[in-house]
């Protein structure tokens, strides 16, 4: 009843200080033909119609609404809410917000959410706590829309990321979503190891950008690589597949090195990639730091890989020319797997003896012992695709 009093009172005044007609509007009148009897009250039509279309429509529940605090006391807090009448903040709604009420002083201006335009007592009933948090998801959205970056604190890590928060909302960030220095390098999706590195993380500050929110699952997710994609792609725009790079080794994993190419971009040297000869431990070949040239193998899904020993001389191109298929030739056993053992023929050309040929693989293990040299005849050469099959000569 009040928003309405408010405005008809409103209307009313300004059709009764538009409504007595001046002299050049008399003279319209009498001088009006028969049928254009009705000139001013036309012109009373014209103004109330203004008046309607330039007032906004009156505030629902579930609307934000900003105001001007006109009193405060121990039970509520009135708001000014011009042309609709008062708002007040009372009840459980008072409640809530007592924390950010103790911080409010008449005549500041507040933003606050309709809760019912319905009170007995013709005020529009608001809540702050409400207008808060929709305010926040309001500019969470916003955030996504500008690629804002923010630098939060990580709190917790779990083995598929780290928690953040965001404006009193806590997010998560996905490990996927990690730039390549804080990415967790361990070998196999080892999860237990994926969660020791990403406990390091925690306590530190990093730039994040919001990448998803959803209001009713009062969820957040962020992403530290996201802002940097676009400019990683035209980083990597810049290269081909064959073209030689110098860079920086960044990181040592089991499975192979990190190595820096340029600011923003990174690439995996496989360990298949580091030498021709058997490689086993990375660390034995470079340390952090090492400054390394390699060559670009692969481009694919804004990742690019590269090899060390494609950069050296390939030793299967020599051994083509002096060995064939039925040769005996000398090799050193350098290693056993689930399929038998492999023998180094010379640096970087090495053949496997299969363990079929000892019936099992305590058998092969006691004919051939890691580091012996032992004669073997070639089965199978193939310098091209670098395989070769060995047989153990020396059976006594």
């Amino acid at each position: 009843m009040a928003l309405k009093s408010t405005l008809m009172s409103a209307i009313g005044m300004d059709v009764k200080k538009k409504s007595a007609p001046k002299a050049d509007e008399a003279v319209e009148v009498k001088d009006a033909k028969a049928g254009d009897a009705h000139p001013v009250e036309k012109k009373k039509d014209s103004i109330m119609s203004k008046f309607l279309n330039e007032t906004k429509n009156p505030p629902v529940a579930g609307d934000l609404v900003e105001g001007t605090v006109l009193a405060l006391d121990k039970t509520g807090v009135y708001i000014d809410l011009p042309p609709y009448g008062t708002g007040i903040i009372f009840g459980r709604e008072y409640l809530t917000a007592r924390d950010i009420i103790k911080k409010i002083n008449i005549g500041d201006s507040i933003t606050a959410k309709v809760v019912d335009t319905e009170n007995p007592l013709g005020y529009i009933e608001l809540s702050l706590k409400e207008a808060r948090t929709a305010l926040i998801w309001t500019e969470a959205e916003e955030a996504i829309r500008n690629k804002t970056i923010l630098e939060l604190l990580v709190k917790e890590a779990n083995k598929g990321g780290l928690i953040l928060e965001w404006q009193g909302i806590q997010g998560f960030l996905p490990a996927s979503q990690l730039k390549a220095e804080h990415y967790p390098r361990v070998s196999e999706g080892d999860k237990d190891k994926i969660l020791e590195e990403l406990r390091k993380l925690v306590g530190q500050r990093i730039a994040v950008a919001i990448i998803a929110a959803t209001p009713k699952e009062n969820k957040l997710i962020f992403s530290e690589k996201n802002h940097e994609e676009k400019d990683k792609g035209k980083i990597i725009e810049k290269y081909k597949v064959g073209d030689e790079v110098d860079g920086v080794v960044t990181g040592i994993v089991d499975f192979g090195i990190f190595v820096k190419v340029e600011e923003g971009l990174e690439g995996l040297v496989h360990i298949s990639e580091i030498d021709w000869a058997l490689v086993e431990d990375p660390k034995q070949y470079f340390k952090i730091n090492d400054n390394v040239r390699c060559k670009i193998i692969e481009i694919k899904d804004g990742k690019i890989s590269l090899s060390v020993k494609a950069l050296k001389p390939n030793p299967w191109i020599e051994a083509s020319k002096k060995y064939k298929k039925d040769d005996v030739v000398k090799g050193v056993v350098i290693k056993f797997n689930k399929h038998g053992a492999l023998a180094s023929i010379e640096e970087g050309v090495a053949g496997l003896v299969h363990v079929s040929e000892f019936g099992s693989e305590a058998k092969l293990r006691e004919k051939l012992e890691l580091g012996k040299t032992y004669s073997f005849k070639i089965n199978l050469f193939d310098p091209k695709e670098q395989k070769m099959a060995l047989s153990f000569v020396d059976k006594k």
